[in-house]
């Protein structure tokens, strides 16, 4: 595995290499990052691998600076998992000068995440579209666990016609359901054992949806009181359609439960996708 530092030779680098798919991290790999290169493999012969720390997607009152930066460690998990090329820039390479210039993402961008974290996918939009134009891969890898990001991501590629095609990966879950997320590791040990019940509000949520029993806001409501009564403060519990994240009409089929909750101090994202088969209220 060649590891490049600068946007030159990042460059070079990828000039030896044929058809590349890219999969952006921040670092502090785990399984759901590696299940994202394997993807990649699917659909190009060489994969490569960014790790930056992006601070334009933190508020002043997030863990930009504690966020858990591992790096020997990931280039171990890289090369175990085959891959050919890591982009490891500082900031002074990404952002050489104050990012005056940011990436205005659609109207999705304004809700669930956006409500909760405002401006926070206008600084993933504005990175990833430098390391796009950096990388010039044909593919690249986001995880379906931030599904409203894959969400405006596909946006800013189709509306920019960006030559690369995004491939969704699947969330990669623990033995107990708990989604794989670097922030799993804030959690202590009672809060670890208590992560999974999350998942299991989701599937209960997203089997009462399926039944056609309850109103869908009804059944949001329900999943997140369940949340806050067993020592969680959820952000939202929200079902959605999946091809636009807005909300379902009666008669959209393809839905997806997406939720955001705290427990203790950190907080967690999860979502299901699922399909009803006739019209509910």
């Amino acid at each position: 595995m060649r590891i490049v530092r600068s946007i030159a030779e990042l460059r070079e680098a990828r000039a030896s290499l044929g058809r590349l798919a890219f999969v952006p991290t921040m670092g502090n790999l785990h399984a759901g990052h590696v299940s994202l290169m394997h993807r990649g493999r699917e659909h190009a012969p060489h994969v490569a691998v960014s790790i930056f720390v992006n601070r334009l997607q933190f508020a002043p009152h997030e863990d930009f600076d504690c966020y858990p930066r591992t790096f020997e460690a990931d280039c171990e998990t890289l090369r175990a998992a085959g891959v050919d090329l890591l982009f490891a820039p500082d900031e002074q390479v990404l952002y050489p000068q104050a990012q005056s210039v940011r990436v205005e993402p659609s109207a999705l961008a304004a809700e669930l995440e956006g409500q909760v974290r405002p401006r926070f996918f206008h600084g993933v939009s504005t990175v990833v579209l430098k390391l796009f134009n950096c990388m010039q891969a044909e593919v690249a890898v986001f995880g379906k666990k931030d599904y409203q990001q894959l969400m405006v991501i596909q946006q800013m590629v189709t509306q920019f016609d960006l030559p690369i095609e995004i491939i969704a990966g699947e969330t990669a879950r623990e033995t107990d359901g708990l989604a794989m997320s670097s922030r799993n590791q804030y959690l202590s040990a009672a809060e670890r054992v208590h992560a999974a019940q999350l998942y299991r509000t989701l599937c209960v949520a997203r089997d009462a949806a399926q039944t056609h029993a309850l109103a869908l806001q009804h059944i949001e409501a329900q999943a997140m009181q369940a949340l806050n009564t067993q020592g969680w403060t959820a952000d939202y519990v929200s079902i959605r359609r999946q091809a636009d994240l807005m909300a379902p009409a009666s008669n959209d089929q393809a839905l997806v439960i997406l939720a955001a909750a705290r427990l203790g101090t950190t907080r967690l994202i999860d979502n299901l996708e699922f399909h009803r088969t006739s019209r509910v209220a």
